[in-house]
């Protein structure tokens, strides 16, 4: 028997006996691997309190730096841009292929103080860094493969000195697992003469570079094998026990019929393995991959309409564009993500904002300047959001804000009629998305009303002042709404009043 039948067998004994591990915490755990017992598992207090959020895409895709972080995928696809840039730039497919911009990762100015530092003034919460995308390079220290970044590229455990450095600060620690997709993601290059070649086997950098469907429904063909979900069940395990993390978040894809009883399994896992640590967790998901109630629902890119009775989330990014690091990423302004930010608080959800460092491990100066500004106003207004909960509506205003995913592209033209309320403990807080010109403002919702006939708010306003503004506020109130006059408040971003109601 030669050397890699013996590693072959190791690799084989080290997945039963996770498998079986997986099995016995199940087994003797409070939750069970079906939705009845994952149902009752509860929502974390400091995600309800937290609101603000991190996502950090940072891998080997960030070294081309072209595109998206889709690079690895589109490279094989003949024909797209990728495709053109990738033999213009570093020569054919088959001398040169994703694998070899690996030894390029170095991360060679990465200092995860310095990034807890910056999420800590940008006012995050929790921060979730992509622990595997869709190419299959791990940002962690792994037994399941060595195609990691502790063996290879900046050979740190990126992800174990970020958790660190989030523990000192008291922010939350995540992870996201975009394994899913791996089984197709590097198909394409079997299309062509690339390095993309069989035989494959699990542990395999490229390993199963499958045929992507035409169509990524929940049917699709050809779905994962066995031993693939697996593989995908440990990995993700792994990463629960040696990093314990307190989010969980998962890209599409899960939703394929073939992953429901080994996301079952996963939940129940991951839910039992945190009360042992005393901890609260939960699960990001999308596409109805897990049992509504079980999870918390994630809208890629968007949001809702309306309020909604349940705790949600967006996740969108700094660029609008790509989740990576680009050389030509197209930048949100910081007053327009804070307005996307209040509205969905407003609404019973949080804001997951996505980052891209560069491949050196430094954060872009345009992504600090945005998290910097959202910071500082975050530093003034933050009693409007953290810890805050659903008024009796959430607002009020001409501008109607498109409901689904893929619509942060979307400008919204906020005016100062557009207002956003929040409740922390004994004030009401009107947020208003634009600064108004001449200083008024009036809140309908706040109007006089006849409580015999209307069952609006009926409640005494005692005060109204505008956060980080030390002028007087001049006050009325009639059956058109509660009116409100300041002088000397400028502001590119949402102006929070706070409104103490007896």
């Amino acid at each position: 028997m030669d050397q890699a039948d013996n590693t072959r067998m190791t690799e084989e004994r080290k997945m039963k006996d996770y498998l079986e591990q997986i099995d016995k915490v199940i087994a003797e755990g409070k939750y069970k691997d079906n939705w009845d017992s994952l149902s009752a598992h509860p929502l974390p207090g400091w995600f309800r309190e937290g609101k603000f959020g991190i996502f950090i895409h940072w891998g080997v895709y960030s070294v081309p730096a072209f595109g998206s972080e889709w690079y690895p995928r589109n490279m094989y696809i003949q024909d797209s841009p990728e495709f053109e840039h990738h033999v213009k730039t570093y020569g054919p497919h088959k001398d040169f292929g994703y694998k070899d911009f690996i030894p390029m990762f170095k991360a060679e100015k990465f200092d995860a103080a310095r990034w807890a530092e910056l999420f800590e003034k940008a006012g995050a919460k929790y921060v979730v860094p992509v622990a595997e995308h869709h190419d299959g390079f791990q940002m962690y220290r792994s037994e399941i493969s060595h195609w990691n970044a502790w063996e290879h590229g900046p050979k740190r455990d990126t992800l174990g000195e970020l958790c660190e450095e989030f523990a000192k600060r008291g922010i939350v620690n995540g992870a996201s697992s975009h394994r899913a997709e791996h089984w197709f993601f590097l198909g394409h290059g079997k299309e062509f003469d690339s390095d993309v070649k069989e035989p494959l086997v699990r542990g395999d950098l490229y390993w199963p570079s499958m045929p992507e469907a035409d169509h990524h429904d929940i049917y699709s063909k050809p779905e994962p094998t066995e031993e693939y979900l697996q593989d995908w069940l440990v990995r993700t395990c792994e990463i629960i026990d040696r990093y314990h993390p307190r989010l969980l978040y998962f890209d599409w894809w899960i939703q394929h019929n073939s992953f429901k009883p080994y996301l079952k399994k996963l939940a129940a896992y991951y839910y039992n393995r945190a009360e042992e640590w005393g901890e609260q967790v939960l699960i990001n998901y999308k596409h109805d991959a897990f049992m509504f109630g079980t999870a918390v629902v994630d809208i890629e890119r968007g949001q809702f309409a309306d309020v909604k009775p349940y705790y949600w989330q967006t996740d969108t990014a700094v660029a609008l564009n790509s989740w990576c690091y680009t050389e030509n990423n197209a930048y949100r302004p910081a007053s327009d993500i804070i307005c996307d930010l209040v509205d969905i608080v407003s609404k019973n959800g949080n804001l997951l904002l996505n980052i891209g460092p560069k491949a050196d491990g430094t954060i872009p100066e345009e992504d600090e300047a945005i998290l910097l500004e959202i910071g500082e106003w975050l530093k003034v207004n933050g009693e409007a959001i953290y810890g805050s909960h659903v008024w009796r509506k959430y607002g009020e205003g001409p501008t109607q804000v498109v409901e689904g995913q893929f619509s942060d592209g979307i400008k919204k033209e906020f005016t100062s009629d557009d207002i956003r309320y929040t409740m922390n403990g004994g004030n009401l807080y009107a947020i208003v998305m634009k600064c108004s010109e001449n200083g008024e403002y009036t809140f309908p919702a706040l109007g006089e009303q006849d409580a015999s006939k209307k069952p609006n708010f009926h409640g005494i306003i005692k005060k109204a002042e505008v956060l980080g503004f030390d002028g007087e506020c001049c006050c009325t109130r009639d059956e058109a709404g509660f009116h409100v006059k300041v002088d000397g408040v400028k502001s590119d971003k949402p102006v929070v009043f706070r409104i103490a109601l007896d």
